[in-house]
């Protein structure tokens, strides 16, 4: 179990993220297509996963804003972005903001990624939903980086994500 916090309360997950230089776990998502994703579908590609709460929350959207920002520079590297919300409302999101180099999954139906990735909160107002983490894998399918952001409401750390890429 992982501790983060939403506002000032401590807010624990289900688990810890994969440790550095492990095989990364794999999961299904489903696409804003309702088509399964699975992290074998990019084998040989850099992943970054940024995983968060809800596409709906102020952080969160600008999260994937960013990474699809910086995602049109990064060479055989995919970008996913992760919570348990509908792949309708992750759809309407993209389109609306132009969402075009990164990808928007969800762990609604499967949950494998809450339980293999350990980042499904299990209190505070939260429960059930992810703390903000990301995850980089290298094109061989190991961790690299990870990072369980300290305090839900911030940022992830986007220049130490990139960093483990290269």
């Amino acid at each position: 179990m992982a501790q983060t916090k939403l506002g000032e309360q401590p807010a624990n997950t289900n688990g810890n993220l994969p440790a550095i230089n492990s095989a990364a776990p794999d999961f299904t998502l489903t696409g804003t297509d309702m088509k399964e994703i699975r992290l074998r579908d990019y084998a040989g590609k850099n992943v970054v996963l940024n995983i968060f709460p809800s596409v709906d929350t102020s952080t969160c959207a600008s999260s994937v804003r960013e990474f699809n920002k910086r995602a049109a520079s990064l060479p055989d590297t995919v970008v996913l972005n992760i919570a348990k919300d509908l792949p309708f409302a992750m759809k309407r999101f993209c389109a609306t903001e132009g969402i075009k180099h990164v990808y928007l999954a969800s762990d609604f139906r499967n949950l494998g990624l809450a339980k293999n990735y350990g980042v499904e909160l299990v209190d505070t107002a939260f429960a059930g939903l992810f703390a903000r983490a990301i995850v980089v894998i290298d094109k061989g399918g190991k961790v690299v980086h990870t990072q369980l952001v300290p305090q839900i409401g911030d940022e992830p750390d986007y220049d130490s994500a990139i960093k483990a890429l290269k």
